[in-house]
């Protein structure tokens, strides 16, 4: 199919315009990641899913089509995507967790892109994580270290291309969900934040749909996954390939932001935030539900 009629498919107008199954939206990614789609096209498509709302569907297909543009990196136990803007996020905390799931054995690959801000790349090395460009020199890595950090915009040039086209509409895209469902490793499990908490059940449904066996998606500090140790924290995902859903306890009667001007970091809170976060991430590997709250407990939506 072309993208035209992809357009066609999605702006027909009410009455008449629908959703693209999961094969479409797949054959519409595959194209414009091969750069022959015409651009305004891309931006038709682009736009017109962000004004109806994403499907699972439709982001099933596209991750699925944007995974398989790139080779796969092999020996990957976790699947960690960063791809928030962090306007909101303090110290990348789950940097630190991530390293403590790969101290207990198991290899982590975070991968992502987090537009002008810097934080959370100048916080892998003190995490001991390795920034690397390529699948070659993230299964290097991983073998000897058991983490990295793959960086989109070298590993995967054509879609970071789609997902930089936000300062062109001004606008976020699906891309950016699509990226945190990319899971280049191919890992059996999957740890996602979200910002906004309309997402938590979409990317979850998505990866029903995509065969994936464990996901944890939460509403994170600032849009990582990242736990907030000081409230009830909903959870979405799946647990031996079925959907999961639960309420995770807070673990402190501290309630402080996670960016609180003026603290000096390194606190027991941000020990909390640390070992919260890779309690969750442990749960999600071991495919196991993580301790839950009292339903009654107000949650964090």
């Amino acid at each position: 199919m072309s993208l035209a009629e992809h357009v066609r498919t999605l702006g027909r107008g009410p009455g008449r315009s629908r959703s693209l199954t999961q094969e479409e939206a797949a054959d519409a990614m595959g194209i414009m990641l091969s750069g022959k789609g015409a651009p305004e096209a891309v931006g038709a498509i682009l736009m017109l899913l962000r004004m109806k709302g994403e499907t699972a569907e439709e982001i099933a297909g596209f991750a699925g089509a944007a995974q398989a543009a790139m080779p796969p990196i092999a020996g990957v136990d976790l699947d960690w995507p960063s791809y928030a803007a962090g306007r909101t996020r303090g110290a990348p905390w789950f940097l630190q967790s991530a390293r403590e799931v790969a101290d207990q054995g198991y290899r982590v690959l975070l991968h992502g892109w987090n537009g002008p801000d810097q934080t959370v790349r100048e916080g892998l090395g003190q995490a001991g994580i390795a920034m690397v460009d390529s699948v070659s020199e993230a299964e290097e890595r991983l073998s000897a270290d058991g983490i990295a950090y793959l960086r989109l915009e070298t590993s995967h040039p054509a879609l970071f291309a789609l997902l930089n086209l936000r300062p062109v509409f001004g606008l976020r895209s699906c891309v950016n969900t699509v990226c945190r469902m990319l899971n280049p490793g191919r890992a059996g499990a999957s740890v996602q934040g979200v910002f906004h908490p309309s997402y938590r059940l979409l990317q979850a449904d998505a990866a029903a749909l995509l065969g994936w066996q464990s996901l944890s998606v939460i509403k994170g500090g600032g849009g990582e996954f990242e736990r907030h140790p000081g409230k009830a924290i909903a959870a979405f995902g799946l647990r031996e390939g079925q959907s999961w859903e639960g309420t995770l306890p807070a673990l402190s009667e501290e309630t402080r932001r996670l960016n609180e001007p003026g603290l000096e970091g390194d606190s027991h809170f941000d020990r909390l935030i640390v070992s919260g976060t890779t309690e969750l991430a442990m749960a999600t590997l071991q495919n196991r539900v993580a301790a839950q709250s009292d339903p009654s407990v107000e949650i964090e939506s």
